[in-house]
Formats: structure tokens, C-alpha cells, sequence
């Protein structure tokens, strides 16, 4: 009989799906999106008058928001979904963006973080370094994924090279993917896989640990393998 190439044996079962439970790093912590609570915080962060607060809507399927009861009632709707578990990402200056967990296929093994967005005053900290961290961590570690996934606009470069710099491997690109606000969206895909996690975890531990003034990039920091 013939002999056809086949994948490798994929041991263990089924993954679960994210939790609505706190995760607390040093710098930041990420709570399930609370609208009463996060929503007028939320849309201050996001809506400063910045050429920053502007430009970061262009690649988001929604926003920027009107007043503060638009930001809270969409804040409202997206807390329902039960294929996304949206997150207020929090600082010791309180709420200063957002991220989720989606596309969470737990019999696959496979997740997405995505609806990511920092206000201007956090883009250039660790807000993004370490919210990033503690959702792989717990996707690889607690719910037992094999891959995790980061799809953007494929026009936004700022969100490709963040997902290059976070540890994730470009994997191409889908052409007319999508269309939002009325436009073509073709969809940059990049992924880490469970084997990969162990080298970034521990560069991310090493340079949270860092003082500000002495970090590597992060990059540097990953051993190959």
C-alpha cells in the first residue's frame, strides 16, 4: 500500500475557553470589560483631541465615539458576546485601553487576541508588552492552547510591527478579507505556537524585570529554537 505523509500525533485534549477572572502583572492588570465602571475612563483615555487618539481609530471596525454614553452602550454590547471576552486594560493611572480574547476554537486548540488599543499616553510604555504577556501566558499555560493568533489591517504597520516584536511570525497575508467602514480590508495573519512560547515567556519575564533605562529590545532577548 502506499505510504502518504502525515502530520505529527497531537497529545492532550481540548483547550478551554478564556475565563472572566483579573489578570495582574506589574505594570498592568486586565479586567473583564466592567461598562459602569471602565466606560467613561475608557472614552477619556481614547478621545484626548491627540493626533495619536485620531490615527488610532483608522484600522478599528468601530469608533471613534461620539460622547461617553455611545463608547458605554457599545462597551454594553461587546460585554455579551460569548465568542469574545473583551478586557479593560489597567494602570496605576486606571483604564488606558482594551483587548479580548475571540475566535477561541477549544477543540482545535487555537486562540485570537485581538480589539487592541492604547491610549496615546500608553503607547510608548509597557502597557502593550506586558498586557500582551499575560494573555499569551494564559492562553499557552492556564487554558492550553497550541497556537495563538494576531490578524491586523494589513495596511497597519504599526500593529505588524508589534506582533513581530511581541514574538508572533508573520504567516501572509488574506486578500479581501473583510470590509469595514465601507472599505477593503486585506488581513495581515501572524501566530505563536506552544512550542514557540517557552523562548518569548522568558524574554518577556527578563525584560519586564529590567529597569527602563537598561532594556534590550525585546527581540534580543529570545533565544532561537
Amino acid at each position: 500500500m502506499p505510504s502518504f505523509p502525515v502530520g505529527e500525533p497531537v497529545e492532550g485534549g481540548a483547550a478551554r475557553p478564556p475565563e472572566r477572572r483579573p489578570l495582574a502583572g506589574r505594570y498592568v492588570s486586565l479586567e473583564p470589560i466592567d461598562p459602569a465602571a471602565h466606560g467613561e475612563a475608557l472614552w477619556r483615555a481614547a478621545h484626548d483631541g491627540s493626533a495619536e487618539a485620531i490615527e488610532m481609530w483608522t484600522y478599528m471596525p468601530y469608533g471613534p465615539f461620539e460622547d461617553t454614553d455611545r463608547m458605554r452602550a457599545w462597551l454594553q454590547e461587546v460585554a455579551s458576546w460569548e465568542d469574545s471576552l473583551f478586557l479593560t486594560v489597567i494602570s496605576d493611572e486606571g483604564p488606558i485601553g482594551m483587548a479580548s480574547f475571540l475566535n477561541s476554537d477549544t477543540a482545535m486548540r487555537r486562540i485570537e487576541i485581538g480589539h487592541i488599543w492604547y491610549a496615546p499616553k500608553a503607547q510608548r510604555s509597557e502597557a502593550n508588552t506586558e498586557a500582551t504577556y499575560l494573555m499569551l501566558r494564559e492562553a499557552f499555560d492556564r487554558l492550553g492552547h497550541r497556537r495563538v493568533e494576531w490578524k491586523c489591517d494589513a495596511l497597519n504597520e504599526r500593529s505588524r510591527a508589534a506582533a513581530l516584536r511581541l514574538g508572533f511570525t508573520f504567516e501572509g497575508v488574506f486578500r479581501q478579507h473583510m470590509v469595514v467602514k465601507g472599505r477593503n480590508r486585506d488581513t495581515a495573519w501572524f501566530s505563536m505556537l506552544d512550542r514557540e512560547w517557552p523562548a518569548a515567556r522568558e524574554a518577556f519575564e527578563r525584560w519586564l524585570a529590567a529597569e527602563r533605562d537598561g532594556r534590550p529590545p525585546l527581540a534580543s532577548l529570545r533565544s532561537p529554537g
